[in-house]
Parts: structure tokens; sequence; C-alpha cells
């Protein structure tokens, strides 16, 4: 198995669910250098069917980053096994309007040889 880097999704699954949305939605740094850490170029998201790549997931963070107050992680649990990862946790978000939103998330991805994510399918159940 390829050594990666402290703190990328390959060699810190639970670590990168729990930081990396907080540091994308209320970090000093751009949201694109956060997610360019974490993420291989040419990235995509498949969620619930829906394919997201760099510049939709970074719309995406630009409304989240107006309307939300927290968001928190839960991990129930991460599998790691050469450049394939899964997981399966709870997203919270709080939304400076009060209302809390809870999604399940399962996550399958693949690591690029840096141990950053160059790809990941999500069922979500909110």
């Amino acid at each position: 198995m390829a050594t990666h880097p402290a703190g990328l999704p390959g060699t810190d699954l639970a670590g990168y669910l729990t930081r990396y949305p907080v540091e994308i939605t209320f970090g000093a740094e751009e949201p694109a250098d956060v997610f360019d850490r974490y993420h291989a170029p040419g990235f995509v998201l498949s969620n619930d069917g829906i394919v997201l790549d760099r510049d939709r997931l970074l719309a995406h963070v630009a409304s989240g980053r107006k309307r939300a107050a927290e968001i928190r992680t839960t991990v129930h649990a991460v599998a790691t096994t050469g450049d394939v990862v899964a997981a399966r946790y709870v997203l919270t978000a709080v939304m400076r309007k009060g209302q809390v939103i809870d999604t399940e998330i399962f996550m399958f991805g693949r690591l690029a040889p840096d141990g950053r994510l160059r790809e990941v399918t999500q069922l979500t159940r909110g």
C-alpha cells in the first residue's frame, strides 16, 4: 500500500470526513485551495446519480458558506484497502435560520496515487 501524507483521505479518511466540510465552509482559505488539497485534478462526485465536477462543487460550497451556521460529521464506519475507500457517516448542517439538516451518507471512492480522492460515488438519505 502506498504511503500518503498525513491528513489526506488516503491516510485518515475519518479525519478528512470530519475536517473537510468545516474547512471548506468556514475556513479562512479560499474554498478552491481547500478543495484542491484533498481532491485530485479531474475529481468527480456522483451524488445520488447527479454528477458534480470541481466547478459545480465549488458553486455548491459558495451557497453553503452563506446559509450554514455550523457543520458537523458523525463517522460511523470507514474502510480503506489499496486505492478504494468507503464510509458511512452523517453530515449535520445547522442553517442560519435554525433549520437542522441531517444527511446519512454512504460513500465509495478511489484514491489518486498521492492519497487525494480522485472519484466518489455517494448515496444519501435525508
